[in-house]
C-alpha cells in the first residue's frame, strides 16, 4: 500500500531512532527480539491492531541498519522517516511526514518503539476520553511507591508525599499542529521535553490522565526485557 492509498484518520508516531547505549546491548533496544519478533513490531502491531488507527510513521536514526523495511502491518501503512538527535527531533519530523489527510487540526498518537505490551482497552479508553478533550490525553499511571528524595551523599533526605503524582506512559494523544508548534517552541527555547505532554505542558495546556495498565513497561533494562516477555506469552496464551 503507498501513502497516496492510505485512508484519512488516525494516525500514530513512534520515534526509533535513539541508539539504545544504555542498555548495553549490540542492538538498538527497539529491535531486540521477544517472542519471535523485535520490540518495535510488538509496538506497531499493538496500535495497528485497532480499527481506529489508519497508519504509523516511524523515525528512524539516519542510515538505520536494522530496520526492515516494513511499508505495511496489519494490512495498513507504515511510512518510515528520518528521526534526530533527541526525540523531540523524531517526533517533529515524523509531524511532518504524516499524509496530507492528516489534517492540522486531527490528532495523533505517540508511542514508544520499546513499550510492546500496550493493551487494546488501554488503547481504546485513550482514544474515547483524550478525543473529547480540547487538549489531548495521555496513558499515565499513579505513584503507589512511597517516594524518597536522596541527598548528595546517597542518604534519605525527605520522604516525599505521593498524591497527585503519576508516571507518564505512552501512547500520549495531542493535535498535530498544537504539538507541532509545542516541540516548535521547546526547541527554539533549547528545552529539552522528555515527553510530549511537557511540551504542551510549557505552552500552558493541561492534557488529561487517563490511567493505564502497570505492565505498559517501557523496556529499559534486561529484566524488563524478560518481564515483556512473560506478559506476551500470557497475553498470547489467553488468546488462544
Amino acid at each position: 500500500m503507498t501513502l497516496d492509498q492510505a485512508r484519512g484518520g488516525l494516525w500514530a508516531i513512534v520515534p526509533a531512532a535513539g541508539a539504545g547505549t544504555r542498555f548495553g546491548a549490540a542492538l538498538p533496544k527497539q529491535y531486540l527480539e521477544v517472542e519471535g519478533e523485535p520490540l518495535v513490531a510488538h509496538a506497531l502491531r499493538a496500535l495497528l491492531s485497532h480499527p481506529a488507527i489508519e497508519g504509523a510513521v516511524v523515525a528512524l536514526a539516519d542510515g538505520d541498519p536494522h530496520w526492515p523495511g516494513w511499508t505495511e502491518l496489519e494490512g495498513k501503512p507504515i511510512v518510515a522517516c528520518l528521526g534526530g538527535a533527541t526525540r523531540a527531533d523524531s517526533v517533529l519530523a515524523a509531524l511532518a511526514a504524516l499524509p496530507a489527510s492528516v489534517r492540522p487540526d486531527d490528532f495523533v498518537l505517540v508511542h514508544d518503539a520499546a513499550r510492546p505490551n500496550l493493551s487494546q482497552a488501554d488503547l481504546q479508553q485513550l482514544l474515547e476520553r483524550g478525543r473529547a478533550d480540547p487538549v489531548g490525553a495521555i496513558l499515565a499511571a499513579p505513584v503507589r511507591d512511597t517516594l524518597k528524595r536522596a541527598g548528595d551523599d546517597g542518604g534519605i533526605d525527605a520522604t516525599q508525599p505521593r498524591e497527585h503524582l503519576w508516571r507518564a506512559l505512552t501512547p500520549q494523544l495531542f493535535r498535530r499542529l498544537q504539538l507541532t508548534r509545542a516541540l516548535e517552541a521547546a526547541q527554539r527555547d533549547a528545552v529539552v521535553v522528555t515527553d510530549e505532554s511537557m511540551a504542551m505542558e510549557r505552552q500552558g495546556h493541561r492534557p488529561l490522565l487517563v490511567e493505564g495498565s502497570e505492565d505498559n513497561l517501557k523496556v529499559t533494562t534486561r529484566a524488563d526485557l524478560a518481564l515483556v516477555a512473560f506478559l506476551l506469552r500470557s497475553a498470547a496464551a489467553g488468546e488462544d
